[in-house]
């Protein structure tokens, strides 16, 4: 998720910690004994290391004591990032790799990185060991009679005790892979081709790591054993975080990672081809890249994040094909393709919209104005030079404000979904349109002294019934102003729980004090303060709960800020004084309530949406493929079997919330471009009811 405001740490500080750490001989450093091929730390990571550590140690708001609960952490979480899935180390390997269990801590301060690279180096035999079996298996035949089963998820797995009960898993894994692509019709000799060449591919892509990249994976290990959003970025990957917004932009809009052997999703540029397409989210999985409208798939399962995006980029104009496996989908789920035009990401694409809703009630159409936000901008150096006009999101929203005004709309939708955040002060002021004046969010820094970000203008632009939609990837800044709606009885949420990001992030350049290194050393993003509702509840790990929750496929277990271990807590401080609105009457709210779960178990656009979800989670819960070619093909069909249902659940699980019934079919044939919409269709008959019960109390 985005930052939302930038904080510096105070050079002079940052100077003083630097040179204790520079200045601090080498002594007790292991002199670790590597063997030929083995890959190797530098003078300068070592360096890096004790800088690292004495900037956390010191700066981050997370006071976490370095001893040896830090050490396992860090230990577990290296060895979690290299093998996530269990099926490299042996047994035995773990056993012998204990021993540095309890001794990261104190190797951190001194620069001593023997843990990282003796474990990575086993690693690295393993994987070899591995390609070697799989070509081995790939020039016997297959057969897929047997009743024999693959499970592809390993979270509760133990480690292998032979190489024989490794092969096992391998065998299966490459036999499921060979079923599917029969089944989808490819031959033998061409699928086992095509194996080949990834598991070769995989190796080769094994054999140019680096000692950098080992150093970037054990160093987030440390990192985010502190908290999920700290991180070490070598000099390659922060130079890609910076590069210039233009260059950027140009593409898809999506920011991607490697994660074990999928480049996934990391974040979406808002207006961006992938976002405006509703069907790309989040932790979604690239597992085939296809150029054009008539190109085959390329398979990229277990490519690098660089080569990947090499294919995925392109000129403007041109189409790119993607097949995507959904973030709650599992090994073996159905893939979406997304067809997307390359383009270069223009502004006005970020940027608020507003449209005019016309929606039956009854007898009686209910007019309602729609503002869509996907992301907090604001243009600061237009700020700054305090121009007159500069670009803001709250600028845009009072301009739409007025025109919903002379446009007589009875009432008002906010929709944040998929809005990872932006400039904190735009969530204040946007808040201010909506209150008269009064505190929007409490900040708390790492030392307990607690401000806050006040709206100062008492003028109240709109008065009028409203809602902000959110969901599971709302974050950061669309969550202090859904929540501030929420808590001054403004307005009404309705959607999902957000994803629950209650933290700030500011970035280090390490260059800047370590000088004398004749190469660049990269960068450290670290935490240094906590947001805080004026009702005094934190928004980290429990975000925002709607008043009206809706059907969801993201748990909080699985996706959001709850699902990483590491997250900083949920906790309280004093509530601030502020003076609720009272536009939403707790009488009035209940009755609205009440009338959303009748729906909820009537309408059919959400029992279908529910019910797809279920069924989508017991294909997820079952952990079982069956390699048996007639039961697999079976298991295939049961989930083709109704192709609306399926496609509409892949859609929803994109984060579009559409389901097609007979009723949006026939709103769509009709010119309405939201009739899949069903979240957003019951948002509007939701503020419908509530205007129609306010008229009817006055």
């Amino acid at each position: 998720m985005k930052k939302i405001l930038p904080l510096l740490i105070p050079f002079s500080l940052l100077f003083v910690l630097f040179l204790h750490g520079k200045n601090q001989p080498d002594q007790g450093v292991a002199t670790a004994v590597y063997q030929e091929g083995d890959l190797q730390p530098t003078d300068t990571q070592r360096k890096v290391e004790r800088l690292v550590y004495g900037i956390l140690s010191n700066y981050h708001y997370r006071k976490i004591p370095v001893n040896d609960s830090l050490s396992s952490k860090i230990y577990d979480a290296y060895l979690k990032d290299l093998d996530p899935n269990k099926v490299y180390f042996l047994a035995s390997d773990i056993k012998d790799l204990e021993k540095y269990r309890f001794t990261i801590d104190e190797q951190l301060n001194l620069g001593d990185l023997t843990s990282a690279f003796q474990i990575y180096n086993i690693y690295q035999k393993r994987s070899k060991e591995r390609y070697a079996y799989i070509m081995s298996i790939l020039d016997k035949p297959f057969e897929f009679e047997s009743d024999e089963v693959y499970q592809p998820n390993r979270d509760k797995a133990t480690w292998a005790t032979s190489a024989a009960e490794l092969n096992d898993f391998w065998r299966k894994d490459i036999k499921r892979q060979m079923l599917d692509w029969k089944i989808g019709g490819k031959a033998d000799t061409t699928a086992v081709r095509e194996l080949k060449d990834r598991y070769k591919r995989s190796e080769k892509y094994m054999a140019r790591t680096r000692s950098e990249d080992v150093f970037q994976v054990f160093m987030n290990a440390y990192t985010e054993s502190i908290d999920p959003h700290t991180s070490y970025m070598i000099p390659k990957t922060a130079q890609e975080f910076n590069k210039d917004m233009a260059q950027s932009f140009e593409g898809i809009g999506a920011t991607l990672r490697l994660e074990g052997d999928y480049v996934t999703i990391q974040d979406l540029v808002p207006g961006g081809p992938a976002f405006r397409s509703k069907q790309i989210n989040p932790k979604d999985r690239i597992v085939g890249v296809a150029q054009g409208d008539e190109g085959a798939f390329v398979d990229v399962i277990g490519w690098f994040t660089d080569d990947a995006v090499k294919l995925i980029r392109g000129p403007k104009g041109t189409v790119v094909r993607l097949k995507i496996l959904p973030a709650s989908g599992v090994t073996g789920s159905p893939t979406n393709e997304v067809r997307i035009v390359r383009e270069k990401i223009k502004l006005e694409e970020q940027t608020a919209k507003k449209e005019v809703l016309n929606f039956q009630q009854g007898d009686k159409k209910v007019k309602l104005g729609l503002i869509t936000i996907p992301m907090f901008y604001r243009d600061f150096d237009g700020a700054r030079k305090r121009e007159a006009d500069f670009k803001s999101t709250t600028a845009d929203v009072r301009k739409f404000l007025g025109e919903f005004k002379q446009e007589g709309v009875d009432g008002l939708i906010i929709d944040l979904r998929n809005n990872g955040g932006g400039s904190l002060i735009e969530a204040v002021d946007l808040t201010g349109l909506f209150i008269t004046k009064g505190p929007v969010v409490q900040r708390k820094q790492a030392d307990g002294r607690i401000t806050q970000e006040v709206d100062r203008d008492a003028e109240q632009v709109y008065d009028g019934p409203m809602a902000v939609m959110i969901n599971r990837f709302s974050a950061s800044a669309s969550e202090i102003f859904a929540a501030a709606i929420q808590d001054y009885k403004r307005g009404i949420i309705v959607g999902e729980q957000s994803y629950g990001k209650g933290t700030v992030q500011s970035v280090v350049d390490l260059d800047n004090y370590m000088a004398n290194e004749k190469e660049p050393v990269g960068q450290l993003k670290i935490t240094l303060e906590k947001f805080y509702r004026i009702n005094g509840s934190s928004t980290q790990h429990k975000g925002v709960s709607p008043d009206f929750a809706l059907p969801s496929a993201f748990s909080a277990e699985e996706f959001g800020e709850s699902s990483q271990p590491s997250a900083l807590p949920w906790d309280m401080i004093p509530a601030t004084a502020y003076l609720t609105t009272q536009h939403v009457a707790s009488a009035q709210l209940s009755k609205l309530q009440a009338s959303f779960t009748t729906r909820l178990k009537t309408k059919p656009d959400l029992i279908k949406l529910r019910e797809d979800f279920d069924r989508w989670k017991k294909i997820k819960d079952a952990n079982s493929i069956s390699l048996n070619l007639i039961k697999r093909k079976k298991e295939l069909d049961d989930q083709k079997k109704k192709p609306d249902e399926s496609q509409a659940v892949i859609d929803a699980l994109a984060g579009s919330a559409d389901a097609e019934t007979d009723v949006t079919k026939k709103e769509k044939a009709a010119g309405d471009k939201h009739a899949k919409d069903a979240y957003l269709k019951e948002t509007q008959q939701i503020v419908a009811d509530w205007i129609r019960s306010s008229v009817a109390k006055k």
